[in-house]
């Protein structure tokens, strides 16, 4: 008896190369739909399913190979007499590999369909066969992916496909069909957080090591809703490592959290700004971020880039070696000449002007990513010892403009308390971050206590304001404004803060023992205001 194969293919990628390969070595093959008209089309001999089922494709093309001739066929054990003595009753012929891939849910989830039609790409008879060849892969070759065609026609030549290979095959099937599975319940279910949760996430990258040189590492992305790094393009330098992805990630959100012009994303919490604040001023447009070990050592805004990116070095000039630039805006020339003056691992930005690209190219190892949307993905995942953290990305930026002091911050003063609380939201915590005119001056983070972090950032700040004034580039005054990412529950850090000259306090406020605090404020004729929202980042 000849051998059989059934094809069924949304993606007919490489398939007429592979159909003619088993009808040149005396398989005899069924097809459906579309695939069976394109087989044809392309003159290989193939059977319609319809002439082994005596039954015609019905309910607009839903029901095909949900057939017991099909599913026989491909479950009967071969070595299993009671099987095969089935298969002899029936008249159904084994068929000995299936070659199927799937309606294309995953890419039109997301594609501005109505609900209707996005039903109609979830694919039933499809995952069907992959699991049906699957389950019996000892009898059944299953593919699910055109990439596995040369290898299984080269081993076909040479026989037969080895058993262990045949596992692996049918464990792509079941991987891809379970990921399938996962979109279209992703896509279904209302609550978000289910039972059971569904995740289709689809291999990026394979790694060369993880966070050390000793641990294996691979980048996945969600094959239904890629967020915006799989969206990234690389347009020179060095492949990517495990820790520049985690710093990559991070130092584009930042920068994003200010806005991103080019595809029209406003900055974070801008509409609650513009109703709860009051006289909210905007702020400059243009964003630079370093990131070093997967936190800010600078972050910086302005009306050019030249001026975000000397703002966002200046901050912290020794740690941004070996770190990676985010900017929020197309790289320009004058930007480009001062970053290649220093080593970077990574500078990503929405577009390069061609001659700045041409200037940064020339470091050779200086991975450069262009990056084409804003971060988009709502949930976050964190692992732990068998299992996952799943929580909301923090999205929020304040729920109220409290001002719980006497004196009030000044406009000046409004405009650093929303940049530096906008920024401290990305820090490690405990995270404390002093800001002057629209740029972190001093970042205190990952303390395990408030008052470190308070006295590391006024004491960075110090220290820029001192070299700053020196080089002529800063008046020389102190930074009027601290920003923290949760309350305060001494009154030690508003204290540490008025011996620094700073004169407005931003902070969520919510401790039992804020009125210490507020009432330091008054004595020492500082402003502060409580935004309702903690940003705590383990």
């Amino acid at each position: 008896m000849k051998k059989r194969a059934l094809i069924s293919v949304f993606n007919k990628e490489g398939i007429t190369g592979f159909a003619s390969f088993l009808t040149a070595s005396g398989w005899e093959i069924l097809s459906t739909g579309g695939t069976f008209q394109y087989l044809q089309e392309h003159r290989i001999p193939v059977m319609d399913v319809k002439t082994v089922t005596g039954f015609s494709e019905c309910l607009d093309g839903r029901v095909k190979t949900l057939h017991p001739a099909i599913h026989v066929g491909l479950l009967a054990k071969r070595q299993d007499p009671a099987h095969l003595e089935t298969l002899e009753k029936t008249g159904f012929a084994p068929i000995d590999l299936v070659c199927v891939n799937l309606y294309p849910f995953l890419e039109k989830v997301h594609a501005g369909l109505t609900h209707e039609e996005t039903l109609e790409f979830i694919d039933i008879g499809g995952p069907a066969l992959l699991r049906s060849a699957a389950k019996n892969y000892q009898d059944v070759i299953v593919l699910s992916d055109s990439a596995d065609y040369p290898e299984v026609m080269a081993a076909l030549k040479e026989g037969d496909l080895p058993q262990d290979r045949r596992k692996i095959l049918a464990g792509k099937a079941f991987a891809l069909t379970a990921a399938y599975d996962g979109a279209v319940a992703r896509y279904l279910l209302e609550e978000s957080l289910p039972a059971y949760l569904p995740l289709s996430l689809k291999r990026f990258q394979i790694l060369r090591y993880g966070e050390n040189y000793h641990q294996a590492a691979t980048l996945y992305c969600h094959a239904d809703n890629p967020g915006a790094f799989a969206g990234m393009q690389q347009l020179s330098g060095k492949e990517l490592s495990y820790n520049n992805i985690r710093d990559l990630d991070l130092a584009w959100k930042v920068v994003c959290a200010f806005g991103l012009p080019a595809d029209g994303t406003p900055p974070l919490g801008e509409a609650d700004l513009d109703t709860i604040v009051p006289a909210f001023p905007k702020l400059p447009p243009v964003c630079c971020a370093a990131v070093k070990h997967n936190t800010p050592c600078g972050i910086a805004l302005g009306t050019s880039l030249i001026e975000a990116y000397t703002k966002a070095y200046n901050c912290d000039p020794v740690s941004i070696f070996g770190g990676i630039l985010g900017c929020n805006a197309r790289v320009d020339v004058p930007t480009a000449k001062k970053l290649a003056e220093l080593f970077l691992e990574i500078v990503v930005a929405p577009d390069f002007d061609e001659e700045a690209l041409d200037i940064l190219k020339q470091k050779k190892q200086l991975r450069i990513m262009k990056a084409a949307s804003s971060p988009r993905q709502t949930k976050e995942y964190i692992s732990v010892d068998g299992g996952l953290l799943i929580q909301d990305t923090d999205q929020q930026l304040l729920e109220q403009w409290n001002v719980v002091t006497k004196l009030a911050p000044n406009p000046e003063d409004i405009a650093d308390m929303i940049f530096g609380m906008r920024a401290v939201q990305y820090v490690k915590s405990n995270a404390v971050l002093v800001a002057k005119n629209r740029a972190a001056l001093g970042i205190g983070a990952g303390e395990t206590n408030r008052i470190w972090a308070a006295e590391l950032a006024l004491n960075r700040a110090q220290r820029v304001i001192v070299a700053t004034a020196a080089a002529g580039t800063d008046d020389g005054a102190a930074p009027r404004v601290m920003a923290s990412d949760a309350f305060f529950p001494f009154p030690d850090v508003v204290e540490a803060a008025a011996a620094a000259g700073i004169k407005s306090i931003i902070q969520p406020g919510g401790s039992q023992n804020d009125q210490p605090s507020i009432e330091a404020c008054d004595k020492l004729g500082l402003a502060m205001v409580f935004t309702g929202t903690r940003h705590f980042k383990h």
